[in-house]
């Protein structure tokens, strides 16, 4: 662990310049809308019959408002240890931390891929279809750390890059950099590191993050790569759960997160 701090004490010392812009917090930017949760069951229930399979859907950009978003959905019972599917372009540090911490402690299982709702026959719900081939970018990739069990489909795709300050990352090379922000970039790489240790995550994953400058693409990470990352941990998704212990639930509270973002339509 001892290069992987070196490497991200590098990383805030390499975007040192003067600035007197207002700190932002350290995200990803993302063109997508903001997070949405959904219970979708798999259809055509004339294909799947007795067998149709249930998860939660989480698509879009993390924002410091999901994890409120998410305590408010996970009122529902039923989310405890339910599948948690994955299709996100990234987005906040620190709403990630709070999120990821909130899915470990319901047990989740993470996965990524793509929802595709069907419509709706007759009164009943609408089905969906779920395809492996979906995205994880950035810090998706933490939040995908967060499951109890994680499983990456084959088709799928894990991006990951440095994390960045707000919309400076788009034009990360022309931006000035204050000591402050110097600061706001330390900080959340060290609340970054706590979590991934936390989460049973491995260095690796941090390291290659910190390898990838915003202006460079996405580094997508190798099956080989996301098994010693610990990135995914199961054989096939919706299997039952294998014995032994369950990793540990965190302690922290969702208490100090904003507040509640309006839903979208």
């Amino acid at each position: 662990m001892l290069r992987l701090f070196w490497s991200a004490f590098a990383l805030a010392c390499g975007i040192v310049q003067a600035s007197s812009a207002p700190p932002t917090p350290a995200q990803d930017d993302s063109g997508s809308a903001p997070m949405r949760f959904e219970w979708r069951r798999e259809g055509p229930a004339e294909t799947c019959g007795a067998n149709c399979r249930v998860w939660v859907s989480a698509v879009g950009y993390i924002t410091a408002d999901t994890p409120r978003e998410f305590e408010t959905f996970t009122k529902d019972p039923n989310v405890n240890g339910a599948v948690l599917v994955l299709d996100s372009d990234g987005g906040s540090v620190l709403g990630t931390l709070a999120l990821g911490r909130a899915i470990r402690n319901l047990g989740m299982i993470t996965t990524i891929g793509r929802t595709t709702v069907l419509p709706r026959t007759g009164n009943s719900e609408r089905r969906a279809t779920l395809s492996p081939d979906g995205s994880c970018e950035s810090m998706c990739a933490f939040l995908l750390l967060a499951g109890a069990r994680r499983y990456v489909p084959p088709e799928a795709h894990v991006l990951v890059h440095q994390i960045w300050l707000g919309k400076k990352r788009k034009q990360a090379l022309e931006s000035n950099y204050s000591a402050e922000e110097l600061n706001i970039v330390q900080r959340d790489i060290g609340r970054l590191v706590q979590y991934t240790i936390e989460m049973g995550g491995s260095g690796e994953l941090l390291e290659t993050a910190l390898r990838i400058p915003p202006w460079e693409p996405l580094y997508r990470l190798s099956s080989d790569e996301l098994r010693r990352m610990k990135l995914t941990t199961a054989e096939a998704l919706f299997e039952p759960e294998v014995a032994g212990s369950p990793p540990p639930k965190s302690t922290t509270s969702l208490a100090t997160v904003g507040q509640p973002a309006a839903p979208r339509d």
